[in-house]
């Protein structure tokens, strides 16, 4: 993680993701998903619940990962190794659900 207009990176480790599908729209779907941080790792300071939002068209591509905090966007932005946990999640798990395949 990273705060915005910091320079101090946070890597962390996801576990036990679990996916919400929302479709907003003929284009959009809101992908919310839910985490477990991995053992020993730490919640970074002013995060009380820790979840990704992926909004993706309907053919499956990724447009955009926000960290959310409670539901909310939040002052952090996503490494890109945590962004790549969070893509191979969506493909190996949440595309099949909406019919697609990778």
């Amino acid at each position: 993680m990273i705060a915005y207009g910091g320079t101090d990176i946070k890597e962390l480790r996801f576990e036990q993701m679990k996916a919400r599908i929302e479709p907003r729209d003929d284009q959009w779907i809101d992908v919310d998903i839910c985490f477990q941080l991995a053992d020993g790792a730490l919640m970074p300071e002013g995060i009380e619940e820790l979840s990704a939002l992926l909004i993706c068209t309907r053919g499956g591509d990724i447009i955009d990962i926000v960290p959310q905090d409670e539901g909310r966007d939040c002052e952090f932005r996503f490494t890109e190794s945590e962004k790549q946990q969070l893509q191979s999640y969506f493909e190996r798990e949440v595309m099949p659900r909406i019919g697609l395949r990778n």
